[in-house]
């Protein structure tokens, strides 16, 4: 026993050393010296110093800047070429602000979260915040190496990643769904370079994918296998010189928006500050100076003349509103030098971009998320719009006879709608949105989407002379005042800069953007896309004389000598909805009320309904645009256009859709502008303020059920319809009658079904179908008493009776035949638009149209 316990006490002893000796630590890894791991490789000292190992293919980026911010943002260096997809060259993707932060053998790129703040000098107010909310780790780096404070690691698999999002870009359009072939990807070094400010990374990286969409198949040579150039740029930030403006919703400049949780309780915990380019005179006491750094935009060469110089006259316009701002010479325009790499961010660039069809031209702008100060603009101009400019100008005043034809105007036209275009696009990145009341004020804006203004001149003609301003608009020198406009020392800039809006208010100008303009439901009474004139109504009623006349016109001597005569289809396309955007701006008179950015107390229009008066002359207008006259294909014309030539399909989204097969159907067009018409008439937010705007106005106002009534007068006539008229012949007038109605029934029963429309909407669309119903169709399962020629006999009442049989048993099954919708519209020039990241009310920092 003695021995047992012997035992137990020299294993406790042994125990208890061998617990108090600490464990031998892990020899710690020898890392090389910098200059020993990159002997023999490439360097490129700069801002971000980096190393080229030409034998692996990597680049080695030397880091000594930890803990300090900076800018990174990726571009598309080398586009797709599809509108659709949107991937086109130079595509900006979004701007972060990061900073290295090295933890044991790793770095780390960690993006702080800006968008809450706390602006105080407490700094453990600030750390509550910045703990509160995530950040965002972009990048781990492993480190190869080091000395001096300095470290080395591998960014190549950083650079190999898709910095922009093109596999989310072509999943989201439904062109399949691609990955990174790590294989088919490498360094692209003609635009890997570093600069004292900034540092430039490019790679090549291919995707592959199975079953590629239709827009893939279209501009990729191999559909399964996409490769592009992406772009990384890493920037200096800004210095802390740079003085923020804030924001006012009624001075028509973007801005950034942040929470403060350092704000008082009783102030807003939202900070706008406004976006701009930084510019200082250098004399701020004169009324008129130089800039300390003047803003420099450089063009693309790639752009061909006379192209080239119509946009850079155009981007000029700006030096007119610097000059009303106090600057002399402070907007330039210059060629962008031939050894220039246009994705630097030292150059403010107007870049001329190709696809396979037209679409939306973009203004875009690398921005300061601290301050909102524009570091970069970046316009993308697509090189397809000028063709569009000319095919409408070519359909409104084309004249090729047998001999050479004079194109001066139509290319005089398209000229100066690409000024127009260059001043428009550069506007949003100096920090302008969209100023889409300023047609109403004799054009005031380039911010606005201007549509030709086409004069009618000795009785039938047209002219171009007056299609498009020519110089800056007066709002928008307002808006680079307020924007841009250096006060002196001791000034308050409060109230120097309400006196600018106080101004402009007393000039008669106004500002309203997007979010009142785009909705096909929106309501105010002047503000819209492609549109003229100060009075909505009356604008659409001479929009429909110069359309008649230009239907009137038209002729084989369209096109040229040698064309296909099926080409003829492509001309009348804009000349026939040459209505589409003025019947959009003419029925939001309808139910439509004005009003304002207004703050309290600054004696603006808060709100005031449209009067009844002008809703009717609008309801007139718009109605018009359905009777057979207006609607009717002139016979001479669609006896013009064969099926297409051998070997020359048309882009399908450019021609009427037709119910007729190979070709020319003469109501499709027809059905595709009513249909329109309808559309926009009925939209239910449209109809839920008709029916309320009685309700609010004593009834004075018209009410949604006039305005139904006022549709089935217009679309059915008396009660006793075409069909009825036994033995008259089936024309094409009683056709497109018979279209109407039917259009116009299919219409009113999605209103009625739409579980998602106001009660009250759907009770006025359902006793209009009643009302159809009852006085305008008829059951018959004969044809007993008809008359025996088919050319004669109209079972059109029958059908429309059947139609509302169906929405009785089961108004959830659709009724509607198919649906032949107008070719592509907007632009007119270019296809879609404000979407992210584009000029639309979704970032007022940036701009596409």
């Amino acid at each position: 026993m003695r021995q047992f316990i012997l035992f137990l006490s020299l294993l406790f002893i042994v125990y208890s050393a061998n617990a108090q000796t600490p464990p031998t630590p892990p020899t710690p890894v020898s890392l090389p010296t910098i200059a020993t791991f990159t002997a023999g490789m490439d360097k490129q000292p700069g801002f971000l110093t980096f190393y080229y190992d030409a034998k692996k293919g990597k680049i080695w980026l030397e880091i000594d800047k930890f803990d300090t911010e900076l800018l990174y943002y990726p571009t598309l260096a080398q586009g797709v070429g599809s509108n659709d997809i949107g991937l086109d060259r130079g595509r900006l993707g979004g701007e972060h602000i990061v900073k290295f932060v090295r933890s044991g053998p790793k770095v780390l790129m960690i993006e702080p979260n800006y968008g809450y703040r706390a602006l105080t000098r407490d700094s453990l107010e600030r750390r509550a915040v910045e703990e509160s909310f995530a950040q965002s780790v972009h990048a781990g780096f492993e480190i190869a190496a080091e000395g001096s404070g300095r470290v080395l690691v591998d960014l190549t698999p950083f650079l190999m990643q898709d910095g922009v999002g093109a596999v989310q870009a072509i999943a989201q359009t439904r062109q399949g769904t691609y990955k990174i072939d790590p294989m088919r990807c490498a360094l692209y070094l003609p635009h890997s370079k570093s600069f004292p400010q900034n540092t430039e990374f490019e790679a090549t990286i291919t995707l592959t994918g199975d079953n590629p969409g239709p827009y893939l198949r279209q501009v990729v040579p191999t559909p399964t296998v996409v490769t592009m150039r992406q772009h990384h740029s890493f920037v200096q930030l800004p210095d802390n010189g740079y003085k923020p403006r804030l924001f006012d919703p009624r001075a028509g400049v973007g801005s950034i928006d942040f929470f403060d949780y350092a704000s008082p309780v009783g102030d807003p915990i939202t900070k706008r500050y406004i976006t701009r380019h930084r510019l200082q005179k250098k004399d701020p006491s004169a009324a008129i100076s130089e800039a300390v750094k003047p803003i420099i935009y450089y063009m693309d060469p790639g752009a061909p003349e006379p192209i080239r110089s119509a946009l850079m006259e155009g981007t000029a316009w700006w030096n007119q509103a610097f000059e009303a701002a106090g600057y002399k010479n402070a907007f330039q325009v210059k060629l962008l030098p031939p050894d220039a790499d246009p994705m630097d961010v030292r150059y403010n660039l107007i870049q001329w971009v190709h696809r396979s069809t037209r679409g939306w031209s973009y203004g875009a702008s690398i921005t300061d998320p601290r301050t909102g100060e524009i570091i970069k603009g970046k316009v993308t101009l697509g090189s397809l719009r000028v063709r569009q400019d000319y095919l409408i100008a070519q359909g409104l005043v084309g004249n090729f006879g047998a001999a050479s034809a004079d194109t001066a105007d139509l290319m005089n036209m398209s000229l100066d709608r690409l000024r127009q275009l260059a001043a428009h696009e550069v506007g949003h990145t100096l920090g302008l949105p969209h100023n889409y009341v300023a047609s109403v004020s004799n054009r005031s804006s380039v911010m606005d989407y201007p549509h030709p203004q086409v004069d009618i001149v000795g009785g039938n003609k047209l002219s171009l002379a007056n299609a498009y301003a020519k110089n800056i608009g007066d709002w928008d020198k307002v808006a680079i005042n307020y924007a841009y406009r250096e006060f002196p020392t001791g000034t308050n800039e409060t109230t120097e800069l309400n006196k600018i809006i106080t101004g402009y208010l007393k000039q008669g100008l106004k500002f309203l953007s997007d979010q009142d303009a785009r909705p096909e439901g929106s309501a105010h009474p002047q503000t819209h896309l492609w549109d003229g004139g100060t009075d909505a109504a009356d604008e659409l009623n001479r929009v429909m004389k110069v359309r008649r006349i230009a239907l009137d016109n038209f002729s084989e001597a369209k096109i040229p000598m040698g064309m296909p005569m099926a080409n003829l289809e492509e001309v009348l396309v804009p000349m026939y909805m040459f209505h589409r955007y003025q019947v959009e701006a003419a029925v939001k008179l309808i139910g439509g009320q004005d009003y304002s950015y207004a703050l309290r107390g600054d004696g603006q229009v808060v709100t005031q309904a449209v009067s009844a008066e002008q809703q009717r002359k609008a309801l007139n207008a718009v109605l018009n645009t359905l009777l057979p006259a207006e609607l009717v294909v002139p016979a001479k014309i669609a006896a013009l256009i064969p099926p297409r030539a051998f070997g020359m399909a048309a882009n399908p989204r450019e021609i009427f859709k037709r119910h007729t097969g190979i070709t020319f159907d003469p109501i499709g067009p027809p059905e595709a502008a009513a249909d329109m018409t309808l559309r926009l008439l009925l939209n239910p937010e449209r109809c839920a303020r008709l029916a309320q705007q009685p309700l609010l106005s004593n009834g004075t106002l018209p009410g949604l059920a006039q305005v139904l009534d006022r549709l089935i007068q217009t679309t059915f006539g008396d009660k006793k319809p075409f069909s009825q008229q036994q033995g008259a012949p089936v024309t094409v007038a009683s056709q497109l009658s018979q279209m109407m109605q039917q259009k116009t029934l299919e219409h009113l029963i999605q209103l009625a079904a739409g579980k998602e429309n106001m009660g009250i909407v759907r009770a006025a669309a359902h006793r209009s179908i009643m009302t159809i119903k009852a006085d305008y169709a008829r059951k018959n399962t004969s044809t007993i008493g008809y008359p025996e020629s088919p050319a004669v006999r109209d079972e059109y009442p029958d059908f429309l009776y059947w139609m509302i049989q169906q929405y009785e048993g089961n108004p959830d099954t659709s009724v509607a035949t198919m649906l032949l919708t107008a070719p592509d519209g907007a632009p007119i020039d270019s296809g879609q638009e404000w979407l992210e990241p584009g000029c639309g009310w979704q970032d007022q920092s940036t701009g596409r149209r």
